[in-house]
């Protein structure tokens, strides 16, 4: 029955996905909003549905180790396999405001949650024992740089819209009704699908006796991040790039600041060193990724592969750990 759900959830995002990125395109055309704002707001929150519900079911049932490997999982799985998978489809190019201002930021809270997660203590990460805390003032200021990136997101969608009404270019929209109709149903799908992976892969995964940590690292992290993975690559299929990347890095930004702040300030989360290299980790792929973009203006092909083997590498190290 789980391989049964497992298919169907598959599915459901699959189609999910289809008709939320077309519904939000069309909604970003309506509203004379570039693709990309939509993309880094409605898009990367919707497709972090699946990891807020989990993180935080996992907080408040203090189950901290799922709610943190579960968002930095994600995390390496959105930059490493969702742009890898996106730059083999069609290569990928991220507009200068995202690689000047978004994901540049996205680095920055990483090496915030770092120092956090580390207890800003040096010592006490190379001694390698011992427990590190994410308490609830850390997820505070989160939660308050997370209200910070929506305010300047919406000023520069606000700013964008009177340049968006100069283009020239003509678009074929959909009503506001049935865009609306498309968002909500490929969202529903989105998440049921999202949840009919994550809870038939745990018990697959349970069956043949693998480890929580583990499985918060790889099945929990791989099937939250299943939407962001499907909609940016039938995003980068349309020649949406803007969308797919814009929903990758808004995805990382929404899982660190609203989901991580949201889940320790409900409770302080307990971490052991694992999650303070894995942390490092998702850094040294941000940074990766990021100079890929900007040194040749786009991710191409070769890129993308790259990015594949070094996830199957990161991949590997957790199996063996």
């Amino acid at each position: 029955m789980d391989y049964i759900l497992l298919i169907l959830g598959f599915i459901l995002l699959i189609k999910g996905a289809d008709f939320f990125v077309g519904g939000s395109s069309s909604v970003a055309r309506l509203l004379k909003v570039p693709a990309i704002i939509i993309g880094l707001t409605v898009v990367a929150f919707g497709t972090s549905m699946p990891e807020f519900s989990v993180s935080v079911t996992a907080a408040l049932l203090g189950n901290n180790d799922l709610a943190v490997s579960n968002v930095l999982g994600s995390n390496i799985f959105n930059l490493l396999v969702v742009l890898g998978c996106c730059a083999v489809i069609h290569p990928v190019r991220a507009k200068e405001t995202l690689l000047k201002k978004e994901f540049p930021f996205s680095i920055f809270i990483s090496v915030i949650l770092l120092l956090l997660n580390s207890d800003f203590s040096i010592s006490k990460v190379l001694d390698g024992k011992g427990t590190f805390v994410l308490g609830r003032m850390g997820g505070a200021l989160f939660l308050v740089l997370f209200f910070v990136f929506l305010l300047a997101t919406v000023k520069e969608a606000l700013s964008s819209r009177e340049q968006q009404e100069k283009t020239d270019e003509e678009y074929e929209v959909m009503s506001p009704l049935k865009s609306c109709i498309y968002i909500a149903g490929g969202l529903a799908g989105i998440v049921l699908g999202g949840d009919l992976v994550v809870d038939s892969a745990c018990s697959i995964a349970e069956f043949f006796g693998m480890s929580q940590t583990f499985i918060g690292l790889t099945i929990v992290a791989l099937g939250t991040s299943l939407p962001e993975l499907v909609t940016s690559m039938v995003a980068a299929g349309r020649g949406e790039n803007d969308l797919a990347v814009g929903n990758v890095v808004g995805s990382n930004i929404f899982n660190i600041l609203l989901i991580l702040g949201i889940s320790s300030v409900i409770t302080p989360i307990h971490l052991d060193i694992t999650a303070v290299y894995d942390t490092f980790i998702l850094i040294i792929a941000s940074v990766i990724v990021y100079a890929a973009a900007v040194s040749k203006g786009e991710i191409k092909r070769k890129e993308g592969l790259l990015f594949l083997a070094v996830y199957a590498a990161f991949f590997v190290y957790i199996l063996n750990r």
